[in-house]
């Protein structure tokens, strides 16, 4: 039986956009990513994907935006540097030929301000960054497993994210509702800002539905015979 292509998220919402025949989904937050990952290794592997969202450090990057990483820049590590499978990548990208094909930086903890976005750009001239690929490539390379990361901006460069947006995101990822309406009622004047965050999330999550659905048509669940090349 060939072993499945383990597919990693940092979001309940990702994950289940994510499944699909001949993927194993790995959903975590970065604490605990790295344990799952390779409790999951342990059962066969063919490779690893990071799949689901990222914030975006460019300027004019829109939400909704696919990013195809060439490389994954691990900032907690000095921004040691992954390379990515040059086969999967390419696949990516016949697959969703308006994807950007640039570096993503690895982070521990959301990029918030408009500023920090832009001094982390400046720092690694990557163009957007997550929570979860950096690890993602970290145990792909201990293990010798191809990896390649497919993500969609959610949050462009130019926005701040307001307060209420970080309230309703539990540890685990799912949302707080209760925390973004606290958040709303301490600080009323944010609600046109979330109302924006809130419009970027549904783009983004129209593209990555739109994105899983023509990379199973262009190259089958768990990418078929192109996986098979590596």
């Amino acid at each position: 039986m060939t072993s499945p292509i383990i597919v990693v998220t940092g979001m309940p919402f990702e994950a289940r956009i994510a499944r699909g025949n001949g993927v194993r989904v790995v959903c975590a937050q970065n604490n605990t990513l790295a344990d799952e990952l390779e409790a999951a290794i342990a059962q066969g592997a063919r490779g690893l994907v990071s799949f689901g969202t990222a914030g975006g450090l460019v300027p004019g990057v829109k939400a909704g935006q696919w990013i195809i990483a060439h490389k994954v820049l691990d900032m907690p590590d000095n921004a040691r540097e992954y390379v990515s499978s040059i086969v999967w990548a390419d696949a990516l990208r016949r697959a969703l030929p308006a994807a950007l094909r640039a570096d993503l930086a690895g982070v521990t903890a959301p990029v918030v301000t408009a500023d920090d976005k832009a001094a982390l750009c400046r720092e690694s001239g990557a163009a957007a960054a997550d929570m979860e690929s950096h690890i993602v490539a970290r145990v792909a390379a201990a293990h010798g497993l191809p990896f390649v990361v497919a993500r969609v901006v959610i949050d462009p460069a130019e926005r701040s994210l307001p307060p209420a947006a970080l309230a309703g995101m539990r540890a685990d990822g799912s949302v707080n509702l209760l925390g973004v309406l606290c958040s709303l009622a301490k600080h009323p004047l944010q609600l046109p800002a979330l109302i924006r965050v809130g419009k970027d999330a549904g783009r983004a999550k129209d593209a990555m539905r739109y994105g899983r659905q023509a990379i199973t048509l262009r190259l089958g669940d768990g990418f078929g015979a192109e996986a098979a090349k590596i």
